[in-house]
């Protein structure tokens, strides 16, 4: 067993391999149960393994931790993790307390832990790293950092005191949408909506549209209404809609007032819709050009970083007006076709006519059969005057035909090693 000191902030993401270099997995939290005479000891990791299942790996699996790896005897126990009495996890739990050193000499947040092992192999908390409070007024101005051991040190939080998850937060900084999702739903309650009030509006945002519609209520209910509607202008119209249409009249309502009016109004379009129909599946945000734009024009638009893939597959040409619901559809033109031709030709030399739009009052299925018959990932959706009003795109079709549970079903409850 590698002698490393370890620090969990920086563990957390690092790959998990078995003795023959397969990779099983990836770390997200360490498991400690606190002891009164000595300090915590380390029982297990919090392992992210295909399928975005969080399982638990005894500690004692874990042959070597060393290069940002972790390797192990790849016996794993695939039940989903779920924290017992007496368990906390470090990165969801421990980080951001607040404690006081025992001298008097003041108090500190946790930043981060070290683990470490000791003679007979067993692995257990060895220094905090502690940030003071900050001595200047500045805005800017963080306190000074240093380390201490855990017998060093006591807990200290006021009654009422919510425990601080700004380091929770930036140790989740680099995760995808989906694994933030999974992540938050994974923390306690109390501690969901705390991380979830730290989070950047976009960064929670894009984790709400990977959650269960009942998950985002959840959280949704848990912050003030002005949030909640920052949050909502921040999401993909669909989804928002999806998610607003769940809520009771008058606080849809509410919400609604509180949004940026151009957001509000994408959002209201697209709640006239049935839920099972093309209109109520779509998003109104498609790329959307005049024929006499360039190519160029078409693949600067594609470029932008906040579009989504599915989006940027194709711009699609109207008649004035050129926003939705636009003029007349002209067609689309799919970005490898504009691939093909020089920048300055026109988009409406090379517009693909064959392509049929749906129309806003098909059915999901039938919106289903025409995205797979045609390998499409978008397909235009028009209405009775053959306007273009949304895109209905292949994960919107999906989100729709997958059950409800489908980011947290657990396919096989099956394991390789013994009930921890």
């Amino acid at each position: 067993m590698s002698t490393q000191r370890v620090f969990v902030a920086r563990l957390a993401g690092c790959a998990v391999f078995d003795p023959v270099g397969d990779r099983l997995g990836k770390v997200r939290d360490v498991v400690i149960v606190y002891r009164s005479t000595a300090s915590p000891r380390v029982i297990g990791l919090v392992i992210e393994i295909p399928g975005r299942r969080q399982v638990f790996m005894s500690i004692g699996r874990v042959t070597s931790i060393r290069s940002g790896q972790v390797l192990t005897t790849g016996l794993i126990n695939v039940r989903r993790f779920q924290p017992r009495p007496g368990e906390v996890r470090v990165l969801a739990e421990l980080l951001g307390r607040r404690v006081e050193f025992s001298d008097g000499t003041g108090t500190a947040v946790v930043e981060d832990v070290a683990i470490e092992p000791d003679r007979r192999g067993e692995w257990n908390v060895g220094q905090l790293f502690l940030r003071r409070p900050k001595t200047s007024a500045s805005p800017f101005a963080k306190g000074p950092t240093t380390f201490a051991a855990w017998n060093e040190v006591q807990e200290k939080r006021a009654p009422g005191e919510s425990q601080s998850a700004e380091q929770l937060v930036a140790s989740y900084s680099e995760l995808r949408a989906a694994d933030l999702a999974t992540t938050l739903l994974d923390l306690p309650q109390q501690r969901m909506i705390e991380v979830a009030e730290e989070l950047p509006d976009g960064r929670l945002a894009d984790a709400l549209e990977e959650m269960p519609e009942d998950e985002q209520m959840h959280i949704l209910d848990g912050l003030g209404d002005e949030r909640a509607a920052d949050i909502l202008d921040q999401m993909e119209p669909d989804d928002a809609a999806d998610l607003l249409a769940q809520l009771p009249a008058p606080r849809l309502e509410q919400l609604l007032e509180l949004m940026e009016p151009e957001e509000a109004e994408d959002v209201r379009t697209l709640l006239r819709y049935e839920p099972d129909t093309a209109g109520g599946l779509m998003t109104t945000d498609p790329i959307i050009l005049s024929a006499d734009a360039t190519v160029a024009e078409g693949l600067a638009l594609i470029r932008r970083h906040e579009l989504h893939p599915a989006l940027a597959a194709a711009v699609f040409v109207t008649l004035p007006p050129f926003e939705t619901p636009t003029g007349r559809l002209l067609g689309a033109v799919h970005f490898q076709r504009m691939l093909r031709y020089p920048p300055h030709e026109r988009l409406g030399a090379i517009v693909d006519e064959a392509m049929e739009p749906v129309s806003v009052t098909a059915s999901a299925t039938e919106t289903a059969r025409l995205l797979a018959s045609y390998d499409l990932v978008s397909l235009p959706v028009v209405d009775a005057a053959h306007r273009l009003v949304g895109v209905v795109t292949i994960d919107d079709v999906l989100d729709y035909l997958l059950p409800d549970d489908w980011r947290t079903h657990d396919h096989a409850d099956a394991s390789t090693e013994g009930a921890r």
